[in-house]
């Protein structure tokens, strides 16, 4: 009888940890998916500035060569990170949305 209340105190704390870790997750879940829609939405952005600017050549006596590639391609990444973070490009929120949709359709499937 001792083992059988045992294993029942065992269960009961199981279900106990799993509600606590699924209700932080609740809350956590949101910041984390925005988070990583901004920054996927801002790389997004940044390969098509490299597609915009990868025609434009560079001349004159300090213009050109290796250090600009970095350079630019650095530049580029940041000007989409400012734009993602500004959300006015707008995939932000529909990038989210899908990550939240996906994440329910996965816990609801694992229950």
């Amino acid at each position: 009888m001792d083992a059988l209340n045992a294993l029942d105190q065992a269960a009961m704390t199981l279900r106990s940890a799993q509600a606590a870790r699924a209700e932080k997750l609740n809350h956590e879940t949101p910041a984390k998916a925005h988070k990583a829609a901004v920054d996927f939405e801002g790389f997004f952005i940044a390969m098509a500035l490299e597609d915009m600017f990868a025609g434009i050549k560079t001349d004159g006596p300090f213009g050109g060569g290796n250090g600009e590639k970095i350079f630019r391609s650095m530049l580029l990444q940041q000007y989409g990170k400012t734009i993602a973070e500004q959300n006015s490009f707008g995939l932000t929120d529909a990038v989210q949305r899908e990550m939240m949709r996906h994440q329910e359709a996965q816990s609801h499937d694992t229950k």
